[in-house]
């Protein structure tokens, strides 16, 4: 089983009275549907997945699975279903499998940080209870803890982990990986910014903040290098290298929410404790995103 392209990582937009918007991301998925992105990527980080109970994490997975589906049904649903309590994480990945999803991305356990061991059993009991395939999620920025070589080598010969979201930012770390980890095991990039070099080491895609604004731009840099258009996908790929960057002027997904508003995709509102974008970076975000417009 084999991952291939652009995912967007997707944020869930908010009314003014902070409750989902379902009408908004109607629409931002059959945005994405139609610039042919390969998959979504509902409830994860940029999703805010933490500020959504129960009932809303199932809700947004199963609307999302059922309105990009009715468009192309050939689309890939991966359903953050990741937890830091292990009964939690198997409970939110049956749901995605009942409601229809395809995979489900789990990240590292966050803030009991667990050992290694901890970190494997957990993974491995997902994977064993959670009837979906797995994908790996590596972000020790937000975690505190990351697996390591040994750790990922031998949850990748469990016949349902099949790949990685590696945002670690260490290339020779992801090098190593690929090196170590089976050919079937695919590596998708969880930084935007690293795009182009993950995908010059074996990478296999990307799970993209970026995509959100802008999915043909950015799946077009994948499907282009992978083609062997090489040439074209570093053009394209530079030609978004500040935009990408300025996804991270501050915490993600607070710029990529007020650039989603800019662009008219959703209300720029966020749950506590994730605030709007500090008013001195507006004009700055917009210069970015108006240039590469015109540009691209």
């Amino acid at each position: 089983m084999s991952l291939t392209g652009t995912y967007t990582a997707l944020i869930t937009p908010f009314k003014q009275n902070l409750d989902v918007d379902y009408d908004a991301l109607k629409k931002i998925i059959e945005f994405q549907v139609d610039a042919g992105v390969e998959g979504l990527v509902p409830c994860g980080t940029t999703g805010e997945s933490p500020t959504l109970n129960h009932e809303e994490h199932r809700k947004v997975i199963a609307k999302t699975i059922e309105w990009a589906k009715a468009k192309n049904s050939n689309i890939k649903i991966i359903a953050g279903t990741g937890s830091n309590s292990t009964r939690e994480a198997i409970a939110l990945t049956k749901a995605a499998k009942e409601d229809g999803a395809d995979y489900a991305l789990q990240v590292n356990p966050y803030y009991n940080k667990p050992t290694q061991l901890g970190l494997v059993t957990h993974f491995r009991n997902i994977a064993e209870a959670g009837d979906l395939p797995i994908i790996l999620y590596n972000i020790p920025g937000r975690t505190s803890v990351s697996l390591n070589i040994e750790s990922i080598v031998e949850l990748a010969g469990h016949k349902n982990i099949i790949g990685i979201k590696e945002a670690t930012g260490d290339i020779g770390f992801m090098t190593q990986v690929i090196h170590n980890t089976p050919k079937d095991f695919v590596l998708l990039s969880g930084d935007d910014n690293l795009l182009l070099p993950i995908l010059s080491i074996g990478g296999q895609g990307v799970i993209s903040v970026i995509a959100n604004l802008f999915p043909r731009e950015t799946g077009d840099i994948t499907r282009k290098f992978l083609a062997g258009n090489t040439d074209y996908a570093r053009e394209k790929f530079f030609n978004m290298a500040n935009l990408c960057s300025a996804m991270f002027l501050e915490t993600n997904p607070i710029p990529v929410k007020f650039a989603a508003n800019y662009l008219g995709l959703c209300e720029n509102e966020l749950r506590l404790p994730m605030t709007k974008l500090s008013q001195r970076f507006e004009e700055k975000l917009e210069t970015i995103i108006d240039i590469f417009k015109d540009n691209k």
